[in-house]
């Protein structure tokens, strides 16, 4: 098995149900590598079908670091990710493999590579006080208050994108600082060579995969995976696991919010959505392969040329 370049990172990114994770092992099975999981939703144990998490025979055959680490009333965050991330990367140069990191989480491939800004860690309070405004007053009133308070992270974030506008709401609350300001602060990032892989099949096609795959995690035994995740008094509606997409909708239906049908067709639109700011960041990737279906070969050379 040929070595792989010194000192370089390769980044497989792509938005959800791309076929990144087959593309990652392909390539290892070519190159000597390591995988890595850039996935904030991998990471959180007892959180399998719903996450579309490889299975347990892939993950023995062909590990994946970085999944299962945490459980899911757990918080973890961005400079966590960072944290654990450099060590693996730092093992894969040390058994002279090709760190590959492979998933669709943007701040965690944005932090990684550019570095973090010294924002406040949230607090309990603060979290409470900010779920609670959401409950009231729903993300597109928050996003409008952020616009007024910090309008270039206004226009960054989605409407829809709960998570992110709370906690820019919550930095400034905490801090007095906009997001935007810290974020100019930035500190750290990778001191290796990055490759970047861009994996962008065709919305329409994507669209279709995203349909299939949950009508496939429903016969899976998504909801009974939930109702588990339910039993667990320590976890709630307002916890970054339970409202992964999928996960809320779900955890909704099983509170007698919604029927079967209205929860996938939910579930179904929220993925998309996900799938749309996924791939809207990946356009300002302009450097880098791009390929718009998973390409062992032109991969390979790729690794190898640059």
């Amino acid at each position: 098995m040929p070595h792989p370049p010194a000192n370089t990172a390769l980044f497989l990114m792509g938005p959800t149900a791309s076929g990144k994770t087959d593309l990652a092992i392909e390539i290892s099975q070519h190159i000597k590598a390591r995988l890595i999981s850039v996935d904030s939703a991998l990471i959180y144990q007892g959180m399998n079908i719903g996450t579309a998490k490889p299975d347990k025979q892939t993950l023995a055959k062909h590990p994946h670091y970085l999944v299962d680490i945490c459980k899911p009333n757990e918080s973890y965050s961005a400079q966590d990710f960072v944290n654990d991330a450099t060590v693996q990367i730092n093992l894969a140069f040390a058994n002279n493999e090709l760190p590959i990191l492979v998933g669709g989480t943007s701040f965690y491939f944005n932090a990684l590579e550019h570095g973090l800004s010294d924002l406040p860690e949230s607090t309990n309070e603060s979290r409470l006080k900010f779920n609670q405004l959401l409950k009231e007053r729903g993300s597109e009133a928050l996003h409008k208050e952020l616009t007024e308070i910090d309008p270039i992270a206004a226009k960054r974030i989605h409407p829809n994108d709960s998570q992110r506008i709370t906690r820019a709401l919550e930095v400034f609350d905490i801090s007095g600082q906009t997001l935007t300001k810290l974020q100019g602060q930035k500190q750290g990032g990778l001191d290796c060579k990055i490759q970047k892989i861009i994996l962008m099949p065709d919305r329409s096609l994507l669209h279709q995969r995203i349909e299939t795959r949950f009508h496939q995690m429903m016969k899976q035994g998504f909801i009974n995976e939930v109702k588990a995740l339910k039993q667990d008094t320590s976890l709630h509606e307002d916890l970054p696991s339970i409202r992964c997409v999928g996960y809320r909708q779900a955890w909704q239906f099983l509170n007698g919010e919604m029927d079967e049908t209205k929860m996938i067709e939910r579930a179904i639109i929220a993925t998309r959505q996900l799938c749309k700011r996924q791939s809207t960041w990946l356009k300002s990737e302009t450097k880098g392969l791009r390929l718009a279906q998973g390409d062992v070969e032109k991969s390979l050379n790729f690794i190898k040329s640059h």
